[in-house]
């Protein structure tokens, strides 16, 4: 069943909430300047790599990042590779979070009119299930996207909870390839960057 397909995580390039460490799910943003570079330097990355399919975030920032790397026109929207919902923390940094609510962490705490870990978790299970059906003679599947979704995503390909995503730390504009060892799924390579 798809053994071998390979699922190449991308982080959307920096945006000026991802700088300054808001919560950003439905916020639909731009890159930064650097943000485009990031992307620029995805592209000279993939250059020469194959996907048998890619699929995008609907919002600006992962569909940028895509377009500019190279990929906007293979590219398909899934819905389900939207960040996180975070309800009333939408805008809000940490610390200005732990204000109200001391220790809060997105991780653990109810996350108010927005969705919790495990929901982002079945929506991730629904990725890995496409990605895999696309790709069905072990090749390579691109998912342009954002940080806790990814994070979330690689928990779940190797059999976490979807709050073990907590453990996947993910910066801007960097690629972690999901694969195998044999007939078990395991994390290939993880966070990398461009820095």
């Amino acid at each position: 069943m798809s053994e071998g397909t390979e699922l190449w995580l991308i982080r959307h390039g920096e945006t000026e909430w991802s700088l300054s460490g808001q919560h950003t799910s439905r916020t639909d943003i731009a890159l930064t300047d650097h943000g485009r570079q990031r992307a620029e330097e995805l592209r000279d990355y993939l250059k020469g790599t194959t996907f048998d399919a890619v699929f995008v975030s609907p919002m600006k920032r992962a569909q940028e990042t895509c377009q500019i790397a190279g990929f906007g026109t293979q590219a398909v929207v899934d819905s389900n590779l939207k960040e996180w919902d975070y309800g009333v923390y939408e805008g809000k940094t940490t610390s200005e979070i732990r204000a109200e609510i001391p220790g809060w962490s997105v991780w653990k705490d109810p996350i108010l009119e927005g969705e919790t870990a495990e929901q982002v978790g079945i929506r991730a299970d629904d990725v890995i299930a496409r990605s895999l059906a696309a790709s069905p003679a072990g090749g390579k599947v691109a998912l342009f996207a954002h940080a806790h979704i990814l994070r979330i995503l690689g928990a779940r390909w190797v059999g976490l909870a979807a709050r073990q995503g907590s453990l996947f730390g993910l910066g801007t504009g960097s690629v972690s390839v999901l694969g195998w060892e044999r007939e078990t799924r395991v994390i290939s390579s993880w966070n990398r960057g461009f820095e």
